[in-house]
């Protein structure tokens, strides 16, 4: 058995190195070195090159070294194995973070705290609005999706999620499909959207989506956070909204183009917060760790966790 790391950017080596520790008695390479193709059974991959796995005729699985698999059908060659995605408490927890985070941030308006220190100004209205008056709806109920659910809800928040298949979540007001978008979008403050990228979601974050959130809220304006995949969202849409006020603020990690470019207006918005597509960064040990229980669940002939759907394309 040997696995290949495959990675179309960043240093494979820690990657590598960690893999060597975890299964010592297995050879592990990376694109690039010198192999017998035929060895190869294995396979992680984040954004490798297109056509880069199609020539191992004993590949068993691919694995995604991140939660999102929408990278691997870039790859009109993707070999027809099984592949399975990384579900971690490392990376789950990371995203939660992130999200609680930024919703605290946005309900206690940090960013109009920053702009009043900047200017020296001591303005105290008292508007300060509790959690339990603030309507959190999460879009996207996975892993991912429920962990910050839930833990929105334990701080306080009032929370909803929604998904394109029913769900059901203990203490979670859960909508589905085009059916229940409409009811959840009318009843939230704070979008959260932690969706993958599928071609029904393609562009979901758009003008028409953005003007269904609640208009009677606690506070000054409904707001965004996206921590999902960046060709959720148009851009150029989402900056129309700021601009007339539908949104009052914008917390994104992902973009339709990553880096983004120093062109684009976001990188300048007053109401936009940018973080540079690391919400939930994927630990080398934690997720090496992941994988390797994976493969060894496959030498002792038990099926893969965590496996995605090539109709669904998650």
């Amino acid at each position: 058995m040997t696995l290949l790391v495959a990675l179309g950017s960043g240093d494979p080596d820690p990657w590598v190195k960690q893999f060597r520790a975890l299964l010592p008695d297995r050879p592990i390479v990376k694109l690039g070195d010198s192999y017998d193709p035929a060895s190869i059974e294995f396979a992680m991959t984040w954004y490798h090159p297109p056509g880069s796995l199609a020539h191992y005729p004993h590949l068993k699985a691919v694995f995604s070294m991140g939660a999102g698999v929408d990278h691997l059908f870039r790859d009109t060659e993707l070999p027809d194995v099984a592949i399975a995605r990384v579900v971690d408490p490392d990376l789950t927890n990371r995203m939660s973070e992130y999200v609680i985070l930024h919703a605290l941030s946005i309900m206690r308006q940090t960013r109009r705290y920053r702009e009043q220190q900047n200017h020296l100004q001591w303005i105290d209205d008292d508007w300060q609005p509790a959690a339990s008056e603030v309507r959190v709806g999460v879009m996207g109920l996975g892993v991912l999706g429920s962990d910050a659910a839930q833990k929105l809800k334990h701080i306080g928040f009032k929370v909803a999620g929604w998904s394109r298949s029913p769900k059901s979540i203990d203490g979670i007001q859960c909508f589905s499909g085009d059916a229940g978008l409409s009811s959840f979008l009318a009843r939230t403050d704070i979008l959260v959207v932690l969706l993958p990228l599928t071609d029904e979601t393609r562009g979901i974050i758009n003008r028409k989506l953005l003007k269904g959130l609640a208009r009677d809220g606690r506070v000054a304006a409904p707001s965004l956070i996206n921590a999902g995949r960046g060709n959720l969202q148009i851009e150029t849409e989402l900056l129309e909204c700021l601009d007339d006020d539908t949104l009052h603020e914008a917390v994104l990690d992902v973009f339709q183009t990553e880096p983004l470019p120093e062109t684009s207006p976001l990188w300048t918005h007053p109401r936009v917060t940018i973080t540079p597509h690391n919400a939930s960064v994927s630990d080398p040990v934690a997720i090496a760790n992941a994988i390797a229980a994976q493969i060894k669940r496959v030498e002792k002939s038990e099926p893969l966790l965590n496996t995605v759907s090539r109709a669904k394309g998650y």
